[in-house]
């Protein structure tokens, strides 16, 4: 299955991560559903995507765009950035109704975007892992709550789910050079475009190595 087009549903598909997906699994020659709650949102034309509206927070919009997908990629977010932190359930709830609805329709593999700073990685250096205390979770203490919400949520599960923990995202371009650690700590984990993020995704959707496991990324 290495070399064959995936079928893939990329939710948050109009966000930072889940836009590149999007273009990235196009580009590998993949057959994208693209998830959005506004179609408008995502002003992208191709032959192998479909673009399609739904909300994890509301289960009955969503769950038939599952039907026959090879994988699914949740990149969904909050807006608000670092100063427009608010109590949400996006991440703990929304992905608890996508592993449902995955349960349902027998879809098993999943990808969830969370972030390295949900716990202080002991391999940092230390001025980081000060900002990170105590700046990074006081300033987006809600939502790096939810976000470990979910990972719990997604831990527990039967699917076959990788966790990818990136570290200050970017908007440069994909470079397809980074480092990896699974179910580690990523040495000198500070910083890595969006674009490699979802690189990396849709180069290792059916790679063994990384399913059931928690990834950090980074340069």
């Amino acid at each position: 299955m290495e070399n064959q087009p995936y079928k893939l549903l990329i939710i948050g598909a109009n966000g930072g991560i889940g836009r590149q997906c999007v273009e990235l699994a196009l580009d590998a020659g993949h057959r994208v559903t693209a998830l959005v709650r506004n179609r408008a949102n995502l002003p992208l034309k191709h032959p192998n995507l479909e673009v399609v509206q739904g909300d994890l927070l509301k289960p009955g919009t969503f769950e038939k765009y599952l039907i026959d997908k090879d994988a699914v990629v949740s990149a969904i977010g909050v807006k608000g950035g670092m100063f427009g932190d608010k109590p949400t359930t996006l991440y703990s709830e929304g992905n608890a109704n996508l592993l449902h609805a995955m349960e349902n329709v027998g879809v098993k593999r999943a990808f969830f975007i969370s972030a390295s700073a949900i716990e202080i990685s002991p391999v940092i250096p230390r001025f980081v892992q000060f900002i990170a205390k105590y700046i990074i979770q006081k300033l987006l203490k809600y939502m790096y709550a939810d976000l470990h919400r979910m990972e719990i949520i997604v831990k527990a599960s039967e699917a076959k789910w990788t966790i990818i923990r990136p570290p200050q995202l970017s908007d440069q371009p994909a470079t397809g050079h980074y480092r990896t650690a699974i179910n580690d700590w990523l040495k000198n984990c500070l910083k890595i475009s969006r674009a490699d993020v979802a690189h990396f995704v849709v180069h290792n959707i059916n790679n063994p190595a990384i399913i059931r496991t928690t990834v950090e990324i980074a340069y």
